[in-house]
This record gives C-alpha cells, sequence and structure tokens, in this order.
C-alpha cells in the first residue's frame, strides 16, 4: 500500500485546522498529514498538538513567522521525500478543497497515469462557488495568460490542490524553485511540464472559505503577473532534469 502525505500550511486557522485534519483521516484510503505552521498567533499550533496524541499520522513542523506559501510547500515536499512517501499532496486548510477529492487525485496519479494531478476549477467550464465575481474573472483570466504566455496546457495553472508521484518531486530540483506567493502554483507545474512529466486535471469544485481569513493579496496577484514572464526568459536559458 502506498505511503500518502497530505501538506497543509497554516497561517490562523484555528476555526478550520482540526475539523480539516479530521476530515482527511475520514477518508478510505490512509492519509498521513504534516501541518506547516507559520507561527500562528490564534494557537492554531497547540490545536494540533492536542490532536498528534489522537492521530500517530499527524505532523507538524512549526516555522517562526509568515515565510510564504512557497517555502512552506518546499519544505513540506523535502520532509516527505526524506520519510519516504509515495504520493504527496498540496492542500488548502479552509476546505476551499474537498477532502474527499484526494481519492480521485491521487487515483489520476496510482492508475491513471498522470505524475501531477491538479484539482482544477476551470477544466469543465468555472466551477468556484461564493466568490465575488471580480476574484473569479482575475482568477480565470490570470490561468489564460499564463497559458498564452508560457504555453501551458492547464486549464487551471493557479490551482493549489495537486497529488505529485514522489520521482517529480525528486527530479525537479526543489531548491531553485523561487516563488513564494500565487505564482509558485504556476512556476511547480510549468517545471513539471519542462522535465517531462505528465500533467492531469482532475475536475473539483471549489468553495471559498467560510471561516477565518484569506491570505490573498495584490502582491501575490503581482508577483504571479510578472513571474510568468520571468520564469519564460528564464526557461530559455535553463536545462531541466528529466524524467527518467
Amino acid at each position: 500500500m502506498s505511503k500518502n502525505l497530505v501538506i497543509i500550511p497554516t497561517y490562523n486557522e484555528k476555526e478550520n485546522i482540526e475539523n480539516i485534519i479530521r476530515a482527511v483521516f475520514r477518508q478510505d484510503i490512509p492519509f498521513e498529514i504534516l501541518i506547516i505552521e507559520d507561527g500562528s498567533p490564534d494557537g492554531t499550533a497547540a490545536i494540533v498538538r492536542s490532536l498528534q496524541a489522537e492521530f500517530k499520522g499527524l505532523h507538524m513542523i512549526e516555522r517562526q513567522g509568515k515565510l510564504g506559501l512557497g517555502t512552506a510547500y518546499i519544505t513540506g515536499f523535502k520532509w516527505g521525500l526524506a520519510n519516504g512517501y509515495d504520493y504527496i499532496f498540496e492542500m488548502d486548510a479552509d476546505f476551499s478543497h474537498n477532502p474527499a477529492d484526494l481519492i480521485r487525485l491521487h487515483k489520476a496519479c496510482s492508475e491513471e497515469g498522470a505524475d501531477v494531478a491538479i484539482g482544477s476549477r476551470y477544466i469543465t467550464g468555472v466551477n468556484v462557488v461564493n466568490w465575488p465575481i471580480g476574484r473569479v474573472l482575475m482568477s480565470y483570466f490570470a490561468s489564460k495568460y499564463v497559458r498564452f504566455i508560457l504555453g501551458l496546457n492547464i486549464a487551471d495553472t493557479t490551482a493549489g490542490f495537486k497529488c505529485y508521484r514522489r520521482q517529480v518531486l525528486e527530479t525537479m530540483e526543489l531548491d531553485k524553485i523561487r516563488f513564494k506567493g500565487y505564482a509558485f502554483q504556476i512556476e511547480m507545474k510549468f517545471t513539471a511540464r519542462q522535465c517531462g512529466f505528465v500533467l492531469k486535471e482532475v475536475p473539483i469544485i471549489f468553495i471559498n472559505r467560510e471561516l477565518g481569513t484569506s491570505k490573498m493579496s495584490g502582491g501575490i496577484f503581482g508577483e504571479a503577473f510578472f513571474g510568468v514572464i520571468q520564469l519564460k526568459l528564464q526557461s530559455w536559458f535553463r536545462t531541466y532534469p528529466k524524467k527518467s
């Protein structure tokens, strides 16, 4: 049986963290969870520590302060590889990603030939619930922009709900991933494609958080806009390691 790790970065998620942990552990195939906790002042880490006595597959890395989404996932990827996991997932803490969809992402990689499975909001239309229309349009057209600049044949280029086969993360030279915010998700997909891996979109319904506060900001979108151009320029001069 495969070893499966779900990485969940957190900052001020006390309203959601216990429920999301319990929901992941209720799934029909076994998942372990790694929380990357960035010094939440609201007591998120204390809640996780209390649950570790109940769930032996619950792990946590505590960091000092908000160091960025990208660095949180890179830290988690390295920990997952060092500890022998076969499939490693990215997932939000706020239930915008349905824990039941972990099964479908896992199946795409374990049975359907994908190296990276992407929980896609846009592969079958616009499947976003409770977002302001302005944010929906910004996200949707951001993906169109990324596809145009990078030639990335992915409908949801900024998606943050994903499953990786371990070989992808072993190959990608994680220390060369530079972006920390929204652009991190684009950079990971683009780099995986450049390395020769198969990316597959799995349709999901994305539901905006009901509890807690969004961490999205205008600066994150700005990083993505200019970061895409930077990625394209760098790709002309970089030799990417290839899937073996």
